[in-house]
C-alpha cells in the first residue's frame, strides 16, 4: 500500500470524524447498525470506505449535503488502488478490456514479472490455468473463457508497427508451475516464437545473475504517463511523476541483469526440456 494513499484514507478519515461531532462512536455505530470498531476504523484511516458505507456516514451524521464530498474522495481513492475485490465483482474480462484501452493508448511499453509469463505473451491454456487460479483464490465469478479471449485479442497489438514491447522476465517464471506440465511446454515454445518480432523485445534475468534490486512484484510501465503494479490485494495504478521515475529506475536497474537474444533462447530451450520430462 502506498505511503499517498494510506495518507488520503487517514485524512478521509479525519474527515469522517469531524462529521460525527459529539455523538458518541457507539451511538453512531448503532445508527449505521455497524460495528463500533468499523467507525473506529474508518475514522484512524485502518480500513478504506466505500462509496456506500460514506453517503451513509452523511446521512448518520445529519450533513447529507457532504456525501458527493465524500464518494468524490474514495473514488480518487479506488482509481489509484483498485482493489480485486471490486474489481472482480462481475469477473475477469471487465478488467481484460480496462487494460485493454491503456495498452492501445500507448506506443512503448514496458514489463517485469518473476512470477510468470506476462499476459500479452501467454498462451489461451496458459492463460485460462492463471486465470482459474485467480478466480479460486478471490471467489469471483468465473468468466474464464470470456477473459481468456479478451486477453489474447489484446495480443494483436504485438504485431502493429508503431509499437515497443520491452518485456524482462526473471528466469523463475519459466519454470513456475502455475500449469500442467504439456501446458507450459507449449508456452516456452510460444516465448521462443515471440523472440523474432520487431515490436518485441524479450529478456530473461538469469536465476544466478547479480541483481542490483530484489525481484519483487511485476508491473507494467505505459509510455511515462502510468504504471500499473499487481499485488495480491489490489492493483496500483500510478501516474504521479515520482512513481513513474520511480519504476522506470527500477525497470532499468533490473533490466541490466537480462540476457537477449540467442542467450535467452537457451534460458527458455532449458526450461522447456524440463517441462519436456515432467510430461514424459
Amino acid at each position: 500500500m502506498t505511503t499517498d494513499f494510506q495518507q488520503s484514507r487517514v485524512a478521509l478519515g479525519a474527515r469522517l470524524r469531524e462529521l460525527r461531532g459529539l455523538v458518541s462512536g457507539r451511538e453512531f455505530a448503532a445508527r449505521l447498525g455497524w460495528t463500533q470498531s468499523k467507525v473506529s476504523k474508518l475514522e484512524t484511516g485502518r480500513q478504506t470506505a466505500t462509496v456506500t458505507d460514506v453517503r451513509a456516514w452523511a446521512e448518520a451524521a445529519g450533513h447529507p449535503e457532504a456525501a458527493g464530498e465524500l464518494a468524490a474522495r474514495v473514488q480518487g481513492l479506488e482509481s489509484r488502488v483498485r482493489s480485486w475485490r471490486r474489481q472482480l465483482t462481475a469477473g475477469h474480462r471487465p478488467v481484460q478490456d480496462a487494460l485493454t484501452v491503456e495498452y492501445e493508448r500507448s506506443t512503448h511499453l514496458r514489463a517485469w514479472e518473476g512470477a510468470m509469463v506476462v499476459g500479452i505473451l501467454q498462451t489461451a491454456d496458459y492463460a485460462r490455468a492463471v486465470f482459474t487460479r485467480y478466480s479460486d483464490l478471490h471467489q469471483s465469478v468465473r468468466d474464464t473463457d470470456d477473459a481468456v479471449r479478451a486477453r489474447l485479442h489484446r495480443q494483436a497489438l504485438l504485431y502493429e508497427p508503431g509499437r515497443t514491447f520491452d518485456i524482462v522476465l526473471w528466469e523463475a517464471a519459466l519454470h513456475a508451475a502455475v500449469c500442467p506440465p504439456p501446458v507450459l511446454a507449449a508456452q516456452l515454445d510460444r516465448l521462443i516464437g515471440v523472440i523474432g518480432l520487431d515490436t518485441v523485445r524479450l529478456g530473461i534475468v538469469p536465476l544466478g545473475a547479480p541483481l542490483a534490486l530484489p525481484p519483487a512484484g511485476g508491473f507494467w510501465a505505459y509510455d511515462e504517463r502510468l504504471v500499473i503494479v499487481e499485488d495480491w490485494h489490489a492493483e496500483l495504478w500510478l501516474d504521479d511523476a515520482d512513481s513513474i521515475g520511480l519504476y522506470g529506475r527500477i525497470w532499468e536497474r533490473l533490466q541490466q541483469a537480462a540476457v537477449y537474444g540467442a542467450s535467452a533462447h537457451r534460458l527458455i530451450a532449458r526450461a522447456r526440456a524440463r517441462a519436456a520430462l515432467a510430461t514424459a
